[in-house]
């Protein structure tokens, strides 16, 4: 690997598996040490032995949209580490399948605050703590449901859609010293999105030009590309990592 990242820190939300932990991997690889957060402590131990052991990475368990949760891991990753330099705000749920017009609205109201507000509250804490004086990047893992209608997961697309405006307003309020860009993957073959393919996924690989689904190293690649100095023209960005699916008319 390039060494991209050397001397840098990262945190990475949701990434004790699947995109979050493809990230964290990706950024270790190019020399980064990463924070990693999710609910589950053992998973999160799983994922550092992963990554390399407590030189490369560290782990802070909690809930994502927890104000002291975000709190002690921006701490700590500081105090561990000396730095951060990067955030991927990772982190998604999507409880609700269906019509939108039948969702019970304490889901809706846990997906946008799950989904958003902690996302915004993650950057807030990166910029007060760190990125206002020393700089940085930061990016959102959004969704290709963000970008037009997602029959049956509709509150889940439109919080991918509000956290790609929530991108682009902060690119624009926190530029020249931090970037803020997002990645809009299509399916990616992760536990989180088993149901959208398992059983059938020649079926749904069919309706890509590129004939696959994505794994999580096609969104890590993205992600390395965006938080890195080669991406230092480009903030407020979304690029759309999806075999070409919204090309055909699919989400």
């Amino acid at each position: 690997m390039s060494g991209r990242f050397e001397g840098r820190t990262a945190i990475i939300t949701g990434a004790s598996r699947g995109i979050g932990l493809g990230i964290a991997q990706r950024l270790v690889d190019e020399g980064a040490r990463v924070c990693i957060t999710a609910r589950k402590v053992e998973a999160l131990e799983e994922a550092v032995a992963t990554l390399g052991g407590p030189e490369k990475a560290l782990a802070v368990a909690g809930k994502a949209d927890d104000p002291d949760h975000q709190a002690e891991a921006v701490a700590r990753t500081i105090e561990t580490f000396g730095s951060l330099d990067h955030l991927v705000n990772n982190t998604g749920i999507n409880p609700a399948y269906g019509p939108m017009i039948d969702i019970d609205l304490g889901a809706a109201e846990k997906i946008v605050k799950v989904n958003v507000l902690a996302a915004l509250a993650w950057t807030q804490h990166a910029w007060r703590a760190w990125m206002s004086e020393h700089g940085g990047s930061v990016l959102n893992v959004a969704s290709v449901g963000g970008l037009k209608p997602a029959p049956g997961i509709g509150m889940y697309g439109a919080s991918k859609a509000m956290l790609i405006h929530v991108t682009q307003e902060l690119a624009v309020e926190l530029g020249p010293t931090v970037r803020v860009n997002a990645v809009a993957p299509a399916v990616v073959k992760t536990q989180f999105a088993t149901a959208l393919y398992e059983g059938k996924e020649a079926e749904v690989a069919e309706q890509y030009p590129a004939k696959r689904l994505g794994v999580p190293e096609d969104v890590a690649a993205a992600a390395a590309y965006l938080l890195s100095d080669e991406a230092s023209w480009v903030t407020g960005q979304v690029l759309v990592t999806d075999g070409g699916l919204t090309l055909t008319g699919g989400v």
